[in-house]
């Protein structure tokens, strides 16, 4: 039976892959990935001067062919004296995703840089951009192709041959950042960033003619605000879309942090976001002073849940948020927060 079940499995993706086979590494957090959502949000730091993030996401877990996706930045704001009105962000951030029976392993290296200049007292008008390296390596001995099937089974000979276990080439994304803080208890963020700006080259096979093996462009569109009615909830709604070739994405949702001890050093986190026709995702997490935890859980809604039971994704994200010097402890904020 389980095998039955993992051959359903396997059809269904091969009946479905045109909506998915083009999309990028992902995570339910956008809100939680700002260089790998934009690299305009490189240094954009409302509450510090620099942050140091780790992602970790395992997707299908309940089925033999899992997919795991980790990363790990860091961006810090550099230039805030020299320039009285703006200040520069450099960071890097390094991606891995292994997918599937063939262990296709992805991994990604950007170093980033945006400007941010100030525009009057309650806007900021940010632009950025990355260059990386990424690699892909397979494990060929593992796979099944269609011509394998013998009724039963992949049991039979496939005439797919694949020239290279591994390919690599130079990527590149840019972005553009808005943001308008008209007082201290709101705060309205929106975005654009387009990925693969060099349409790179991408294949395990034979170069083609037909350019069939490039890379397209990934649009990241994404809204957010940051609204604090009171002492005791800041309330965070958010929406994200993507799309590349004929896939797409939209996350929308919101979360609230709820002040624990009173000043503000630790808060109680809560919330719930959809992926409309795929996943129901709630989310718990957790502030301690500097260090932020958060856990989301993406329940499958879509008719996958008939081959994952339901079980789609677990994905947990840490972040550490740092100031340079204890004399810059009390700058000026661009967002909400609880008093101290």
């Amino acid at each position: 039976m389980k095998k039955i079940t993992t051959y359903c499995f396997l059809v269904f993706i091969i009946l479905n892959c045109n909506s998915i086979s083009a999309q990028d590494l992902h995570f339910s957090q956008f809100f939680n990935t700002p260089l790998s959502t934009n690299p305009a949000n490189t240094g954009f730091l409302p509450n510090s001067d620099y942050r140091l993030g780790a992602h970790y996401r395992e997707q299908w877990a309940s089925i033999p062919v899992s997919y795991k996706t980790m990363s790990v930045y860091g961006d810090f704001q550099v230039l805030r004296d020299l320039i009285p009105s703006g200040w520069f962000g450099v960071g890097g951030l390094i991606l891995q995703d292994v997918a599937g029976s063939g262990n296709l392993r992805s991994t990604k290296a950007y170093s980033s840089i945006a400007y941010h200049q100030m525009l009057g007292n309650t806007g900021l008008l940010s632009a950025g951009f990355n260059l990386g390296f990424a690699s892909k390596r397979i494990n060929a001995s593992n796979l099944r192709f269609g011509d394998m099937w013998d009724g039963k089974g992949f049991n039979g000979a496939t005439s797919e041959m694949l020239v290279n276990n591994s390919v690599s080439y130079f990527d590149m994304q840019t972005g553009l950042n808005y943001a308008m803080f008209p007082s201290d208890n709101f705060y309205f963020h929106l975005g654009f960033s387009m990925h693969h700006v060099n349409k790179p080259r991408e294949s395990f096979f034979a170069l083609s003619i037909n350019n069939d093996n490039i890379v397209q462009p990934r649009y990241i569109y994404f809204a957010d605000a940051v609204i604090k009615p009171n002492e005791q909830v800041i309330i965070s709604p958010g929406v994200y879309f993507t799309h590349q070739s004929k896939a797409s994405e939209l996350v929308g949702g919101l979360h609230l942090n709820y002040n624990v001890s009173g000043n503000g050093q630790q808060q109680l986190i809560l919330g719930a976001y959809v992926r409309p026709g795929d996943a129901v995702i709630p989310m718990l997490g957790y502030q301690w002073g500097n260090f932020k935890f958060s856990f989301t859980y993406d329940v499958t809604t879509s008719s996958l849940k008939n081959f994952n039971n339901g079980m789609g994704a677990t994905e947990m994200y840490m972040q550490y948020n740092g100031l340079y010097t204890l004399l810059y402890a009390d700058r000026q904020s661009f967002c909400p927060v609880f008093k101290n």
